[in-house]
This record gives structure tokens, sequence and C-alpha cells, in this order.
């Protein structure tokens, strides 16, 4: 009895400093991910999330980053609206997505698809299809402004060995904005494809053999088994291409300089335009804000009319 009462006496003194060091261990613990997390979070926080509040309060200021910005309240944004360069650049942005858009989510689709058959070379091609991703915009247009040259290109090389004449790709405004969709499509094909083969590869294979049994063609398979299981996948590749091109910006520097005459200029940099050359960074940043509020809503009637139906 006696000794049962010493361990019963000693046994809750022992708990409770064995909860104390695990609680003191779990605090620990906690402090260790607390750094780790600050790694990532502090630099977020000072050059994502501080510029973004920084540029709304900018935009309602008239500041040419010398002095102190003055407060001029919505007259950045009356000018935006009345500045036939500023409607001319969110047209072109319109524009470039009625090219890039869809031109990426074919293309990406297609490719998906002979990849996934595994028809021979189909390894390579996959290599080949992404490889285009992994290197930087203004080396894509430096390479495309060499391939769309008017007298040198091999576009018009080979257009001319099938009897068309030379196209002006890059220096005439009727041309322009197709020339850089053309090196955009080729750039942006790699991240659609990666997706829609990822999704590919997670179709059911039974249902895929049971629609074989069945007699359907190539066209039906595609139509009722592929495209619905792709829904998912499809909504956020048009979201996101769509927001790729409203921030076009490397791809018109680099092959037109907005040219000529702004038929190729996009929003992204007009407001390039308006602060680096011009220093006019209230201006700037109010379009850049207008630049924002066109993309949400862009994106969320797009979401609207792809979402998944219950």
């Amino acid at each position: 009895m006696n000794s049962a009462t010493t361990l019963d006496h000693r046994d809750p003194p022992q708990q409770g400093a064995r909860r104390a060091n695990a609680a003191g261990a779990e605090r620990r613990v906690d402090r260790v991910g607390y750094l780790f997390v600050a790694f990532f979070a502090v630099p977020f926080f000072l050059f994502n999330i501080l510029p973004v509040f920084f540029g709304i309060y900018v935009a309602f200021t008239r500041w040419s980053i010398v002095g102190s910005p003055r407060w001029i309240g919505l007259q950045n944004f009356t000018r935006a609206f009345n500045d036939a360069w500023v409607m001319m650049a969110f047209q072109n942005a319109l524009l470039y997505g009625v090219l890039i858009v869809p031109g990426v989510t074919v293309l990406g689709l297609a490719f998906a698809l002979f990849v996934s058959r595994g028809y021979p070379l189909s390894g390579l091609a996959r290599t080949l299809f992404f490889a285009p991703n992994v290197v930087s915009a203004s080396v894509i247009g430096l390479v495309w402004v060499w391939l769309l040259d008017t007298q040198f290109g091999l576009v018009n090389h080979y257009l001319g060995m099938v009897g068309i004449g030379p196209i002006p790709w890059l220096t005439s405004s009727d041309w322009a904005l197709v020339g850089v969709s053309i090196a955009s499509v080729w750039w942006d094909l790699g991240l659609a494809f990666v997706l829609f083969l990822a999704a590919l590869q997670d179709i059911p294979t039974d249902l895929k053999e049971a629609a074989l049994v069945d007699g359907a063609g190539p066209w039906s398979r595609l139509r009722f088994i592929i495209l619905p299981h792709l829904r998912p996948v499809l909504s956020m590749v048009v979201t996101l291409q769509l927001i790729s091109t409203f921030r076009i910006f490397s791809q018109v520097y680099v092959m037109t300089n907005g040219g000529p005459g702004g038929a190729s200029a996009s929003p992204i940099y007009y407001v390039y335009m308006m602060a680096i050359v011009r220093n006019l960074f209230g201006y700037a940043s109010a379009i850049a804000m207008l630049l924002f509020v066109v993309i949400l809503a862009v994106t969320l009637v797009q979401r609207l009319l792809l979402a998944e139906r219950a």
C-alpha cells in the first residue's frame, strides 16, 4: 500500500512535467515553422502585396518619382477614359485574346491527344512541344523577329515556295498584331499541352475501352468522353491564357516596340511607356488599375460560361 501510495503521489508531477516538456517542444517547433515561412512571406509581402496598395494610392496622385505624390483624385482615371491610346491598347488586348487563347487551347489539346496515343516519336514530341515554355519571352521574341522578317525570314521563304508573296508580319499595321500572336501561341503552348496531357491520363481506361466496344468513332469519343472529362482543365487553361494575354508585354516590346502606329501596343506596354519613358507614374498606375478591373471582369465571365455543370 505504501509503495502504491508513493507511485500515486509521484505520477501527477511526472505527467505534468512531461506535458510541459511536450508543450515547450511544440512551441519550439512552431517558432521554427514561422521562421521558415517568413523567408517566403516577408519578401512576398514587401515585393508583391505592399506595392499593390501603394500602386492604388499612386493612381490617385500626380507623381514623377521625384518628390512626393500629390493627390489629384480621379483625374488620372478621367484622362485614361479620354485617351485614344488607352482605348487602342485595350482593343489590341482583346484582339490578342481572340487570336492567342483559341490557338493555344486547340493546339495544346491536339498535341496532347497525339502524345497520349503513344505514336512513334511521341516521347520526342513531348519534349519539343513543351520546350518553348522554358525559354524567356525575350528570346522567343528575338527568334520570331528573324523567322518573320519580311525579306529574309523563313516563314516568308516557305510561303514563297507555294506562291504566296512576302507578308510584312512585323512592319504593317494590318499584320503586326498577328505576327506577335503567332510568337505568343508558340511560347504559351507548352503549359496548356502539359495540363491537357495530365488530364487525359486521368480519364478511366475502362471508359475508353467501353466506347471502343460500342463502336464509338474518334469524334464521338472526343465529344462524349474526352471533352466532358477535360472541362475543369479546359476552364483553367482558358482562364490562365486570358490573363496572360492581357498581360502581354515582352513579345510586343522586342518584336514591334508597340508599332507601327500603336497597332500592336498592349495595355502593359502603354503602362511601361507612361511610367518608365515619360515618368507619369500616377497615370500609369491608373491604367494598371483599369487593366486589373478588366482582367477580373473577363475572368469572372469566362468562369461562369465554362463552369462545370452540376
